[in-house]
């Protein structure tokens, strides 16, 4: 096959009456070629045969208004509408329909994708060109109609970078724990037909070829594609048995169901970029019932943390705006926005797990089953029990995914303290910090709301109750709130991450807890192994 838009030495035939008269019973040795009309740009498939003079004869079917059904393993059915015309007026219209026979099951497949990426696509101005990533279209797929045009060519146009996709492969904690998670379960992959849920570069793709997938469709709707094919191509070995499709998931159509889903659809906090609801989307429309989705679910962990150099440094950002005399120009108005401003930031960094100030709880999402309209919101209460006596100045997340294969059950952490991955961690900071003493409870609520730039906003609010005597009548003590933008994180990597240790403390170990069962590592509800929760100021420090 030269290309994914040509396959040579097909064979045709009319299977309708009304056409059947002006071309032969049968045609062999012709070729089939997808492309764009030369004057209109419509997408048309063009069977090109030599005659009993061997001249060229072509047959077009124009795909706009036609269909493909499936005959048998190398067999479709293409039927489009035609008319028949007098004297320059259309008289009459009818179904055509022609059988077409490809040489191999394989040659079957990539025909039937070809029929439909050029049946779907849409055509600019120009004869053949197709628009660009984010282009509003008259037709919008489920895609379109969540996500701005604006955010969503951004977003094609990053990750269709191979600095952005090295970036992502040389994060060996990643990379190397979903080949560890492919590797391990063979038995899910070996002879079973896989979709790679936004495929990127393809690795993924080739992992699941390696452990004997017995086709593997590699689904991506940015440039990236190009490069996904280059790589795979260069891997024949593996490479005759992936197919890769540039699209997206709400819009293309595959041959087949799929028996397992591979995907790395996590973002900063598990659902920035909002591609969880794409692969919950691939699950609805490819998988078989009781397929298997590597990751299979999710965890967002969240905890209170007391950090009192970050809070500094965030508070200081404004002091800029508290200029009197910049250049004649009183600032001080603005102070309080931007103060509020450098606060609506969450913050990326890798922070000391001792700096967190109880131990953490978790959000479960099991994309096996949730629905996807589950992520357009999400509601998570909060309540936390403080191991010493400090100021917390926020909520620290971070997130794990589970692939659980049957063979081997594996995680992928971002934890603090664990091995750093190019997500890091989440904070999410007060701007009016809380006191509380070592026993107080912290409740508050995380509220995640999706919004159509592709990312979340995030509503935080966090409580401690009052302390001592007579607290059970004295409700709330101290409440404070947060709205941050996902979208818009300060990330912090360059950082130093600096931990005081006060001589006079002494170091509090929270109760360990088991880690998950068959995880394939250790870890403490999300947190890294042997990871102790500390004090890092004791309560007398801030009664002055």
């Amino acid at each position: 096959m030269a290309s994914p838009d040509l396959f040579p030495n097909v064979s045709f035939c009319h299977v309708s009456a009304a056409a059947a008269t002006s071309s032969p019973e049968a045609t062999a040795g012709a070729t089939a070629v997808f492309g764009g009309d030369a004057a209109s740009g419509d997408p048309r498939l063009s069977l090109v045969w030599s005659g009993e003079t061997q001249s060229k004869h072509t047959l077009e079917i124009d795909l706009s208004d036609a269909q493909i059904f499936k005959l048998g393993p190398t067999e479709w059915l293409c039927v489009s509408v035609e008319s028949e015309a007098k004297g320059g007026v259309e008289e009459k219209s009818y179904s055509r329909a022609i059988k077409v026979v490809l040489r191999t099951e394989a040659e079957s497949k990539a025909f039937y994708l070809a029929f439909q990426q050029w049946k779907h696509r849409v055509i600019s101005g120009k004869a053949g060109e197709p628009l660009e990533n984010g282009v509003i279209i008259g037709s919008k797929s489920k895609f379109d109609t969540k996500i701005e045009a604006s955010s969503a060519k951004m977003y094609f146009h990053y990750y269709g970078q191979l600095l952005h996709q090295q970036n992502m492969l040389q994060d060996f904690v990643r990379t190397g724990t979903y080949y560890a998670a492919v590797m391990e379960n063979r038995s899910d992959f070996e002879g079973r037909v896989v979709v790679d849920v936004g495929a990127g570069s393809g690795i993924l793709s080739l992992f699941a070829a390696q452990a004997g997938a017995r086709h593997v469709y590699a689904v991506e709707a940015s440039e990236m594609s190009e490069h996904a094919q280059r790589l795979i191509s260069g891997n024949p070995s593996l490479g005759q048995r992936i197919t890769v499709i540039k699209g997206k998931v709400e819009e293309v159509e595959l041959p087949e169901k799929a028996d397992i889903l591979i995907s790395e659809p996590m973002g900063t906090l598990l659902v920035n970029e909002r591609m969880l609801e794409s692969y919950v989307i691939a699950r609805d429309r490819f998988l078989v019932p009781g397929g298997k989705m590597f990751p299979t679910t999710g965890r967002i962990h969240m905890a209170p943390f007391s950090d009192e150099y970050l809070y500094v440094e965030m508070a200081n950002k404004a002091l800029f705006w508290q200029q009197h005399n910049f250049f004649g120009v009183d600032l001080t108005p603005l102070h309080g926005s931007a103060f509020q401003g450098y606060f609506s930031q969450p913050v990326v960094d890798a922070f000391d797990p001792r700096l967190l100030v109880s131990l953490p709880t978790y959000h479960m999402l099991d994309f096996t089953s949730m629905k996807e309209e589950e992520l357009y919101e999400i509601d998570i209460p909060l309540n936390f029990v403080a191991s010493v006596g400090t100021r917390v100045h926020g909520l620290a997340c971070w997130f794990d995914v589970l692939f659980n294969g049957s063979t081997v059950q594996r995680w992928l952490t971002t934890a603090p303290g664990s091995p750093t991955t190019h997500w890091y961690q989440l904070r999410c900071i007060l701007s009016q910090p809380l006191y509380v003493m070592a026993g107080q409870e912290i409740t508050g609520r995380l509220h995640l709301v999706a919004h159509s730039a592709q990312s979340y906003t995030i509503y935080l609010t966090m409580s401690a109750k009052m302390w001592g005597e007579g607290a059970e009548q004295g409700g709330i003590l101290q409440t404070s709130t947060a709205k941050l933008e996902l979208k818009e994180p300060y990330y912090r990597l360059s950082q130093p991450q600096p931990y005081v240790m006060q001589q006079d403390q002494q170091q509090q170990q929270l109760p360990s807890l088991q880690p998950p069962q068959g995880s394939g590592q250790q870890m403490q509800d999300g947190l890294s192994p042997s990871i102790t929760i500390e004090p890092d100021q004791d309560s007398a420090a801030f009664t002055r």
